[in-house]
């Protein structure tokens, strides 16, 4: 068995969340439930419009909120990342090391640039808007991959935000070609629909040569697919990999492995807060496959603990809650 279950990559953000209205949107020009990346200036004139406190902050980014998740069930992982000497920085490395995270986030020493930040605001219907700006996490490179990390792990992990720098999206696809040669699979999640509609090359370049393993919800599917119709874009994903997880919110999710799918039903709870539930839920499946759970073991896995997750703030589960849900689970071998 190898050291790590997973190593994952991805760009090292410290989530900051707030509660606006539909309104602030509307003035803001921001597309509800999207994601919209801006630079500093841009994001710190909208920091000086929130009139609502800070309610959540946490290190952040799609894949070091999956390593988090998977660490806390017990799982052991690897994440690679950049950040910059600052407070925000340093805050992000010591909270994914607390969290139980191997980790090796880069530093840029110098005074230029800053660590990334995501403002997630937080609609009463628990839909969140994040607005991105990366900073330094932008220049993620291949440098700052750990082959012999990466070597050591089942799966490789790759998240979808990393197509929207040449630098980073080439950083992704060498660490794609790692894996491969070191016989370890490979996994993508397609993280926003925003990535496939503005940088679709980027995604096809992920794609390309197929993957072991897709993590997508309903939105992604159908725009990536170029369909409206949800057994269409199931049958497409086949073609491009292997296994995967396309989630449906409340109603449950479709997985797919080893030529079965394997239709899982939702929960129904009061959400306040969506953000993370995608990444949380990918953390459950990539535990559940790599401890011996069965797809759909896996899968029900996974939803549990998404579907406690958008009851409470913040994109991650509070200290021991994911263990909890583990040992409560009545599908675990």
């Amino acid at each position: 068995m190898k050291p790590y279950n997973v190593y994952g990559i991805g760009h090292a953000l410290v989530d900051v969340e707030y509660h606006v209205d539909e309104a602030f949107l509307l003035q803001a020009g921001l597309p509800k439930g999207s994601m919209t990346l801006v630079d500093a200036q841009r994001q710190n004139h909208l920091v000086t419009t929130l009139t609502s406190p800070v309610v959540h902050r946490s290190s952040g980014g799609s894949a070091s909120n999956t390593m988090v998740g998977l660490a806390q069930l017990g799982g052991q992982c690897f994440h690679s990342c950049k950040i910059a000497d600052d407070e925000l920085g340093h805050f992000f490395t010591a909270d994914m090391r607390a969290n139980g995270v191997d980790n090796a986030a880069h530093p840029c020493h110098t005074r230029e640039g800053e660590t990334g930040r995501c403002l997630v605001m937080i609609t009463p219907d628990a839909e969140r808007t994040m607005v991105t700006h990366l900073g330094v996490s932008e220049t993620f490179s291949r440098e700052n991959l750990s082959e012999h990390h990466l070597s050591w792990a089942e799966y490789l992990y790759i998240e979808g935000y990393l197509v929207s720098s040449p630098v980073t999206l080439e950083a992704a696809t060498t660490a794609k070609k790692m894996a491969q040669s070191h016989g370890v699979k490979t996994a993508l999640t397609f993280s926003d629909v925003s990535m496939i509609q503005y940088f679709r090359e980027g995604i096809d370049k992920l794609v390309s040569g197929g993957l072991d393993l897709l993590f997508c919800n309903e939105n992604e599917a159908l725009r990536f697919t170029n369909t409206d119709q949800l057994d269409v874009a199931i049958s497409r994903l086949k073609e491009i990999a292997k296994s995967f997880c396309l989630t449906l919110g409340p109603r449950g999710a479709v997985l797919f492995a080893n030529g079965t799918r394997v239709d899982l039903p939702g929960m129904t709870v009061n959400a306040v807060d969506t953000n993370g539930a995608g990444d949380l839920f990918a953390s459950g499946f990539l535990y559940g496959i790599t401890h011996g759970y069965s797809l759909a073991q896996a899968g029900g896995l996974a939803i549990q603990l998404s579907a406690q997750l958008v009851t409470q703030y913040g994109a991650r589960l509070q200290l021991g809650q994911a263990n909890q849900i583990k040992m409560n689970f009545g599908g675990h071998p």
